[in-house]
């Protein structure tokens, strides 16, 4: 099973997004300061970045291609003089994702969902369509206690390409190790989630977000309002699978070699 990020396991819902990026150019800032950088003045240093992130979000949507902020400001900071070590830079693309962070909730019994999921035997993971360093959104999800759910994490801005592209579901695929029509993708953007994961081969569902109201998913893709429902889902997939033919059976979700021997039909 592959999870969407934002507003699927993680919910943001609307964002003010000038507001939390001066809290990040804050955060930083104040940073540099302490670590004995000459960062300038505040505004400068704020309206600077902003229009580095921009830039580089325009040119993303038009190749297509995510980019890796980590780098972005390293390769600015060199250019300004700072002589900051990995784990400061690293500290940096955290302060810069930290407001945002404090913003996401999750559900409350999110750990038991996703032990339950693990313990019909699925193979859990993200993939997600970002430009925050791995560092800082593993960070995050460590903080919330569920980072070691996911052994499969797949960032777009480590690739060449990024969601709706095939091409990343493929390579999630592959990483995961089971069949697509083995797989269900769980997102809430019909657009870049549902349909491409669809094209792929894959079963989807639709999780409820301010990012699909109004919207009716495909024929065949059911729609949750939490998390905590996947686990009825999933039985019902597999039980219905298992029900019909031999041949539907291999459309079990996410059923890992260990346990088809003992399953015959379902989880």
């Amino acid at each position: 099973m592959l999870f969407d990020l934002g507003d699927t396991l993680l919910n943001f819902g609307r964002i003010e997004t000038n507001r939390v990026f001066r809290q990040s150019a804050h955060l930083t800032f104040d940073y540099l300061v302490k670590c004995g950088q000459r960062a300038g003045s505040f505004w400068w240093y704020y309206l600077r970045n902003l229009l580095a992130i921009r830039i580089r979000l325009l040119l993303a949507n038009m190749k297509g291609r995510d980019f890796d902020a980590l780098s972005l400001l390293k390769t600015s900071g060199d250019k300004r003089g700072y002589k900051l070590s990995e784990e400061q830079w690293r500290e940096i693309g955290w302060f810069w994702y930290e407001p945002l962070s404090n913003l996401a909730r999750v559900e409350r019994d999110i750990k038991d969902t996703l032990r339950s999921l693990e313990k019909m035997g699925l193979k859990l993971g993200i993939l997600s369509n970002t430009f925050v360093s791995a560092g800082s959104l593993d960070r995050h999800l460590n903080q919330l206690g569920i980072l070691d759910f996911f052994p499969y994490r797949l960032y777009s801005y480590q690739y060449e390409f990024r969601k709706p592209d095939r091409r990343i579901f493929e390579t999630a695929q592959a990483q995961i190790g089971e069949p697509a029509e083995n797989i269900l993708f769980v997102g809430d953007r019909l657009d870049i989630d549902i349909w491409p994961a669809l094209n792929a081969g894959m079963q989807a569902v639709l999780k409820t977000a301010y990012t699909n109201i109004g919207k009716q998913p495909p024929k065949g893709v059911r729609k949750i309002n939490r998390i905590s429902e996947l686990p009825g889902i999933i039985e019902k997939i597999n039980g219905q699978s298992g029900a019909i033919s031999e041949k539907d059976q291999s459309r079990n979700i996410g059923v890992s070699e260990m346990y088809k021997p003992a399953m015959r039909g379902g989880i």
